[in-house]
């Protein structure tokens, strides 16, 4: 019976050892096992690290290298380089574009491409493309919130969505989200075009149209000025009204008027006229100004801006080759 129980108590030992030496073995099995973080990890508890895993991202090009990469903006991309835009769109932003493809560019009436693409259409190379151009990082769910977004050109598109289609002007957009580095690219099937703005008339239409020039502008056209104040300038004009002649000495107008006086009549209204384009603030920071008769007037700001005798009443009227400030009496040289 004593034997029996030594016997029993041996086998029992002899397992709990077995057993005590396998976990240890698992314990060092699991433990040579774990991996070393080396990459980025969090503790959560004590002795249990949690590996974050980094994917690697291929870092975005910017736009002019990302539309280069598309292979369907060859078009675009030789415009832009024909703009000189391609610094700017490289640089910092961030910009929207609306990027016409290939196919939106042979929509174009025959011509029309090659004809931007040439030096002397450059000005008007740069206000196509700018139009397609919005400031800042626009993305779909944004831009179908807008009726319209204002363009680095100046002008704004406008935006519609109908039929479950955005379009921007006459534009589809085709695709949307394509992220730079310095913004976002939406493809659209057609090159939109910016609105014409009607051009501004010249100093002698101008002066024409307001009505209150009828005795001056007569006065141009008997001196034959009109031809040169209708020329490229540009012209700064101090132009009387019509009150300033009537205040004139009875028959003086009359008398310029006759073609014996063609002579007088050009040196009074060519020492109304400075070369250049010279707005308000330029003119009362001169103290004279050099007129096209040869003679200087005097410019003077006590009691109101002057030029001679003559109270500057109206300035910066703009037109297409010059300016024109409003005077309330006629100069004379």
């Amino acid at each position: 019976m004593l034997l029996r129980s030594l016997v029993a108590a041996a086998l029992m030992l002899l397992v709990v050892s077995t057993s005590s030496a396998e976990n240890k073995r698992r314990h060092v099995r699991v433990t040579a096992s774990r991996p070393t973080c080396t990459t980025s990890c969090s503790t959560k508890s004590a002795g249990h690290a949690v590996l974050t895993a980094l994917p690697a991202h291929k870092a975005e090009s910017d736009i002019v290298d990302t539309a280069v990469g598309a292979g369907s903006f060859k078009t675009l991309v030789a415009a832009v380089k024909a703009a000189g835009l391609v610094e700017t769109l490289k640089g910092k932003g961030p910009f929207t574009v609306f990027a016409p493809t290939d196919e939106a560019f042979a929509k174009l009436p025959k011509g029309t491409v090659e004809d931007l693409l040439k030096p002397e259409n450059k000005d008007k190379l740069v206000a196509v493309l700018t139009y397609h151009v919005v400031a800042g990082k626009v993305m779909a769910a944004d831009v179908v919130k807008l009726k319209s977004a204002k363009t680095v050109q100046g002008q704004e598109v406008t935006i519609a969505v109908a039929n479950g289609g955005v379009s921007v002007d006459n534009a589809k957009v085709v695709k949307t989200d394509i992220g730079c580095s310095n913004g976002v690219i939406h493809v659209i099937d057609s090159v939109i075009l910016p609105k014409a703005t009607p051009a501004k008339p010249d100093v002698v239409d101008t002066a024409v149209s307001a009505g209150k020039f009828n005795t001056l502008v007569a006065a141009v056209k008997a001196a034959g000025l009109v031809e040169t104040l209708k020329g490229k300038g540009p012209f700064t004009v101090f132009a009387p009204t019509d009150e300033a002649f009537a205040k004139l000495p009875a028959g003086t107008v009359e008398s310029l008027l006759k073609p014996e006086n063609k002579d007088k009549l050009v040196a009074v209204l060519t020492y109304h006229v400075v070369p250049g384009s010279l707005k308000a603030g330029d003119v009362v920071a001169a103290k004279e100004l050099k007129t096209v008769n040869g003679k200087a007037a005097k410019i003077s700001t006590t009691g109101g801006a002057k030029i001679d005798n003559a109270g500057i009443v109206a300035t910066d009227i703009e037109c297409a080759n010059g300016i024109i400030h409003v005077i309330d009496s006629v100069i004379l040289p």
